[in-house]
Order: C-alpha cells, then structure tokens, then sequence
C-alpha cells in the first residue's frame, strides 16, 4: 500500500494548528545545545580575560557561527512542519533525524574547532541534506519536488564545504563553514537558485500561519528557559554568597521581562499576523531574521549572567559587558523589528531604551583606579533589567484603558 502524499497546508482544515509532540520534544534538545553555546562563550570570555578587544571577537565570531548552525537545522525544520502535514509519518521520520543530528552538534560544541569538528560537520548535514531528500522521494506534486530538488543540490554543496572544513585547522575550518553557511543563507533569499532548475518565488510558498507563528514563539520560550537553567547552575554552586545572590536576581528579573516585553501584544498575535498578510511566507521569513536576533540577544545575556555569577567583582571586560548590557540591547532592536512586522510601527521606548543599554557600556566600563571599585559586572547586571522595567512600564501605559490592538502587518 502506497503512503499518501504528505500535502501542503493550505489553511486550518489542512493540518494542526498546533506543535506536535515530537516537535516539542524536538525544541528539548535545543535547550541542551544552547547551554553547550553558552558553556563554550564562558570559557572564552573567563579564560580570556585581559587579553585584547580582537580575541574576544574571534571567539565570540566562532560561537555565533556555531549557534547559526543550530538555528539553521531548527528553522529549516520548523519550516517543514508548517508548509507539510506534520503528523504524516515522513515528516516525524525527518524531525527524529534533526533531533538526532542537533543533539550530536550539541555535545560536539564545545571542541567543534578542534576535536569534535568532524561529529558536528557530519550530524549538519545529514540534518540539512535528509530533509529535502526525504520530501523529493515523497512529494509527488512537480513544483514542490523541483524546490527539494534545488534545496537539496545546494545542501549537497555546501556539505562539502562543511565536510572540508572538518579535516582541516582551525582557520580554515571557520572560513569554510562561514562560507557555506553564508551559501545556504543566500540561496534561501532567492529562492534556492541553481543553474538550469530556476528559482521559485517565496511569497508563493504556502505555509500554516499559526503553526509557524507558534514554533517561532515555543524557540523563543526554549532561550529564555536556557537563560534560567544557566543563571541557576551558576548560582547553585555558591548559593550563599550575597554578590551571587544579587546576580542570581538579576538575571531571573531580566528573563521575566523579556517574557513580558515578548508578549506584550505583538507576541501573542504573530500567528494572527501572519494569517493576515499578502504574503504569509513573506512575514515568516521576516519574523525568522527578528527571532534570531532577539535569540542571540538572549543567549549573550545568559552567558554575561553566568559570567558575573562566577565573578561579580571581576574586571569590567569588553568582552564581559557586551554580552551583559549589548545582550539586552540586541534583544530590544530585534523586538522593535518584530513590532513593526506584526503592527508596521514600533514603539519609541524600544530602541531609547537599547541605546541608554549601548551608552552605558563606556561608562561601566573603568578607565580610571577610582572607578574601579564602583563599575562591577555585578553593576551591570542590575543595570540591565532597570532599563527593561522602564520598557515593561512604557508598555503597560500605552496599552492601559484601550482596546485590544489587531495586527497590521505591512507585508
């Protein structure tokens, strides 16, 4: 017996609104992979401290490459699920393979540059080259089966490139991953071209809406429960300490309002705005860029929370505090940009607030033996949620005694 084509959704009745089961347990281990993240910037910027501006953004350039990667397996993933019927027994096959090949990325990590490169390399693209073949071989619709054909050309690509690298040092390893990753960046913008098979057009793409509205918010709840998982372990560990205390503090107030700010509004009705735009896939690959960057904001926040954990009197590093107080600033940009894909205006005490969160970086930062005492990673770090009330509050105001607002995507 054949088994039946897993069709595009075209609307609810054409599948689930929401995740399925594998899919959340799919999003559990992200939430191992981005500690691994988070563990390996730590010892950079720990082990790293007092040495020059340019090693810090090498590091830094290396554990954001790896994060990418990570993002590029979840959301090629995610994507899949909402375009096809996520409970059709292909597309749960091509999940349980990313899940397996994102877990081996993320105990590779730490060493991905030096001993564990090959294991990340190869469980990246098994993840990326799988799931297009896997669709070629069952989509029986010709213009589906020419976009897989075309994905899955350029997987097979840059896999070399990926695979290359893995075999060689350091620096050339990063120069070709960076390349292939820009590769696959570049061919999804335009549509997956290659020589002879064309390209398709993206604001054709038929996608479920809400169900890609929602995996984009259940990614977002996986960093910020990162974020507390790391705070937490770090704190544990000298949990009697009153500086820790405070850090602990810190960082758990600063995850609740990311929540807040998240939700207010524009987080809760991304589905809705995605359903009601032109264009569906047009908003959703925008809100996939905006996602990004208010993951990596999160991320680095985790990591500069963890940092003054461990040394809250420490020395106010570049490194140190672009993590602490850029972390909350990057959020905020990449949350402007949401609110303007959902409601086309952005709200004015969003990138005020990002750039009070920018300004305070030099001045933290002691230039001066009588400053020293005073401008800690532990200052910082309650720094940091004081501006994000002061956003959390500008919201509550403008919301209060009014109507729910609709969305107003200007897609």
């Amino acid at each position: 017996m054949r088994t039946p084509e897993p069709a595009v959704l075209v609307g609810p009745e054409g599948g689930a609104n929401r995740a399925t089961f594998v899919e959340l347990f799919f999003d559990l281990v992200f939430v191992f992979a981005l500690t691994r993240i988070s563990a390996r910037a730590f010892e950079d910027l720990a082990l790293e401290a007092g040495k020059t501006g340019w090693t810090f953004l090498t590091g830094g350039g290396k554990t954001l490459l790896l994060l990418l990667a990570l993002w590029a397996v979840w959301q090629g993933t995610a994507w899949t699920t909402s375009r096809y019927d996520p409970y059709h027994i292909w597309l749960q096959l091509i999940v349980i393979i990313a899940l397996v090949g994102s877990m081996v990325m993320g105990v590779a990590i730490p060493r991905a540059f030096s001993s564990t490169g090959l294991a990340f390399a190869v469980a990246y693209v098994v993840a990326q080259v799988s799931r297009p073949a896997i669709l070629l071989l069952t989509l029986r619709r010709l213009q589906h089966r020419r976009l897989k054909l075309r994905m899955l050309i350029t997987f097979s690509v840059t896999g070399v490139l990926w695979l290359a690298g893995a075999l060689l040092p350091t620096d050339p390893r990063v120069t070709l991953w960076t390349l292939a990753l820009l590769l696959e960046y570049l061919a999804s913008r335009f549509g997956w071209p290659v020589p002879g098979l064309g390209r398709s057009t993206v604001s054709r793409w038929d996608i479920h809406g809400e169900h890609l509205a929602e995996r984009y918010q259940q990614f977002f709840l996986v960093a910020l429960g990162e974020t507390i998982l790391v705070a937490g372990l770090a704190y544990v560990r000298d949990p009697g300490s009153g500086t820790r205390t405070a850090a602990f503090a810190a960082a758990l107030l600063t995850t609740v309002l990311y929540w807040r700010i998240y939700v207010q509004r524009a987080g809760r009705i991304l589905g809705e705005a995605v359903t009601r735009a032109a264009h569906p896939a047009t908003i959703g690959r925008s809100a996939a860029d905006t996602h990004l960057v208010m993951v990596v904001g999160v991320v680095s926040t985790a990591i500069g929370y963890e940092l003054v954990n461990e040394h809250p009197t420490g020395h106010n590093e570049v490194g140190w505090l672009a993590m602490i107080l850029g972390g909350p600033a990057l959020f905020l940009l990449g949350r402007a940009r949401f609110e303007y894909e959902v409601f086309g205006r952005v709200s004015p005490s969003r990138w005020i607030a990002a750039l009070v969160l920018v300004l305070l970086m030099p001045l933290l930062k002691p230039a001066l033996p009588l400053t020293a005492a005073v401008a800690t990673p532990l200052v910082a770090a309650i720094a940091a949620p004081l501006v994000l009330i002061g956003v959390a509050v500008a919201d509550a105001r403008r919301a209060r005694g009014k109507p729910l607002e609709a969305a107003a995507p200007p897609f």
